[in-house]
């Protein structure tokens, strides 16, 4: 029998049985729903989460100075410039420990076609500064040319700082809003000009307000929370308040349009290793955000499938069901396969009739399971506020897994039809 006859066979036998069919679809429904649900969820939270990570720094290497471990083994095991250890020392660091400007210039030297900006800051301190009878406290960082390459601000008023304050080192200051709102009751433009006088550390400073910025970093958009109040000058400026030379111990390193940051950081690494070679305390550790993208990519998928598969108990069960139902059919259907192979229908006839019945079960009710799926994959996507990304992937293998649902549990009832002998099947009431 050929093909379109089986499938217009297996519709009819679905609609003269209907509510016996959506039961048996059931099972397929659920599972396939719940596999393409939790595929959208975790698809689009990693396509999120990786977008938002790459956004925040796609082509910057985070340089630091840490501790060196007492392993060699792990020290010796980056994985992309990442290495697993504390970030915060245990062991106070001397003055010799920190990263120098001079460094800074030797790095941008020597790779000038990888590194497209060098940003560094200078944590001051925090201070209170009154206006008026309005406070407002604020932390004060000290910041290069480079520094808002990679941290973007985006100003209300005013403007950013010019080259001759960054080289000169002018007590000028960048504040954001909520400053403004403190202190001059929300007038930006008016703020322009003015100046703050406070304590930073038992010393007097006196700053003029060069722009206002609109205070929502990228990682506070990402992670959901305020950073707080950051009133910005130039690094030089910090310098003179310090009345010291300029160290740290992070710097963000900016890569060149089309430079592998993965294998710059270990550049990185292998260049600062000169100066810390004779440290016995502290080595320079260079990571990438692709590092720990790929990293998170990698958790989130497995725990998808993980969950993924859970659910899929569901198919098995629902597969289950098809077989038992397929039976009944078997059974019910015994005096037609018994006219049919009759009237000359070969085995491989019988077996395709009752396989494509089979089938046409999985797949109607893997349809509408899909649909399902989807459509509250992306509602509980929306409600998290992610955008809503349904995985291809998961949809196609979701499909497949029905037609082969319906060839597996649906083999053995078809098989049995098959293997009747005819003259049984027509004497059997």
């Amino acid at each position: 029998m050929l093909f379109w006859e089986n499938v217009v066979l297996a519709l009819n036998s679905l609609k003269s049985n209907k509510m016996r069919a959506l039961l048996t679809m059931l099972g397929i429904i659920i599972g396939i729903g719940s596999v393409i649900a939790i595929f959208t969820v975790g698809n689009s939270v990693t396509l999120s989460v990786s977008t938002n990570l790459q956004d925040v720094g796609a082509n910057d290497v985070y340089v630091s100075v840490v501790e060196k471990t007492e392993d060699e083994a792990d020290k010796d095991a980056p994985l992309d410039g990442l290495k697993f250890g504390t970030f915060q020392s245990s062991e106070e660091m001397e003055e010799e420990d920190y990263i120098t400007v001079d460094m800074i210039h030797d790095l941008c030297e020597e790779y000038k076609d990888d590194i497209y900006a060098v940003s560094c800051s200078q944590n001051l301190s925090t201070a209170d500064v009154s206006v008026e009878g309005n406070d407002a406290s604020v932390t004060v960082i000290g910041t290069n040319v480079g520094y808002f390459i990679p941290n973007k601000v985006e100003m209300t008023a005013g403007t950013m700082f010019n080259s001759s304050d960054f080289e000169e080192g002018r007590m000028v200051c960048m504040v954001d809003e909520k400053f403004v709102d403190d202190l001059f009751d929300g007038d930006y433009e008016g703020a322009i000009g003015k100046d703050i006088d406070f304590l930073l550390e038992d010393q007097a400073v006196s700053l003029t307000i060069a722009g206002v910025y609109h205070n929502e970093s990228q990682y506070a958009t990402m992670f959901n929370f305020n950073t707080g109040t950051n009133l910005y000058i130039p690094i030089n400026a910090a310098k003179r308040i310090q009345r010291s030379p300029l160290r740290f111990s992070t710097i963000e390193v900016v890569a060149s349009v089309g430079v592998d940051t993965s294998a710059l950081a270990k550049k990185i690494t292998k260049f600062f290793d000169r100066y810390y070679a004779a440290n016995g305390s502290f080595e320079i550790s260079a990571y990438t955000f692709t590092s720990l993208v790929n990293m998170l990519d990698s958790i989130l998928n497995t725990v998808t499938s993980a969950i993924s598969l859970i659910a899929a108990i569901a198919l098995v069960v629902g597969g289950i069901g098809v077989m038992n139902i397929m039976l009944v059919s078997v059974t019910e259907r015994t005096r037609e396969i018994g006219t049919r192979k009759a009237l000359g229908a070969k085995n491989s006839s019988i077996r395709a009739q009752f396989l494509v019945e089979a089938i046409i079960i999985c797949l109607i009710g893997g349809v509408i399971g899909l649909a399902l799926g989807i459509t509250g994959g992306m509602a509980l996507t929306n409600y998290m506020g992610y955008p809503a990304a349904p995985s291809i992937g998961g949809i196609l293998l979701s499909i497949g897994f029905s037609v082969t649902i319906g060839l597996v549990f649906g083999y053995v009832p078809a098989n049995k039809a098959a293997k009747m002998n005819p003259i049984d099947a027509l004497r059997y009431e």
